[in-house]
């Protein structure tokens, strides 16, 4: 059994320019795809990166396809190997159950996050799966990394949705004060 304070940690320099990344990738989801604009970034034990994804499940019918899943089948397919021991997951926005619990199953080391999800966030929020006890693996959580700027990405683009101007840098409509 792994502890999660036995993890190697991330430079919080390294965890903001993976950050980045995942950025880089939700906003594909968008404009691309009009999806949720949720991204993520799998990186190995060395610093190599080994997977990329982004929400796909509108586009590909497949409720499973979120950012995370699609990020570690491809950390799966580059090791050859359905375990990922001591790779971190990037990811713009706190993993639902379904992921948290892929994260487990893939013994993925750390799992860094930007935006804290109230909804159904499964990893400190809502629940906190990684946290479980009765695990038999640890995974170490970083949340809200770049996280106002994670949140504010996601409000804009449900904002859009329904109409609204999107929200500046200090959180208001542009102009507010």
């Amino acid at each position: 059994m792994h502890d999660a304070h036995e993890q190697p940690a991330g430079s919080a320099q390294d965890d903001e320019r993976w950050m980045q990344q995942a950025f880089a990738l939700a906003e594909r989801a968008e404009r691309e795809f009009d999806e949720i604009p949720v991204g993520a970034v799998l990186v190995a034990a060395d610093g190599r990166l080994i997977g990329e994804g982004f929400n796909r499940n509108i586009a590909t019918h497949d409720p499973t396809a979120h950012a995370e899943i699609v990020a570690l089948r491809a950390g799966g397919q580059a090791l050859g190997n359905h375990r990922l021991p001591g790779a971190t997951l990037y990811v713009t926005l706190e993993p639902c159950a379904m992921c948290a619990m892929a994260i487990v199953h893939a013994r993925v080391a750390r799992l860094v996050y930007g935006a804290a999800d109230p909804k159904t966030g499964a990893c400190g929020s809502v629940f906190d799966l990684l946290a479980d006890p009765r695990h038999n693996h640890r995974v170490a959580v970083n949340g809200g990394v770049l996280g106002e700027e994670a949140g504010r990405r996601l409000s804009n683009y449900f904002r859009a949705k329904r109409g609204k101007p999107p929200l500046d840098g200090q959180g208001g409509p542009p102009g507010a004060s």
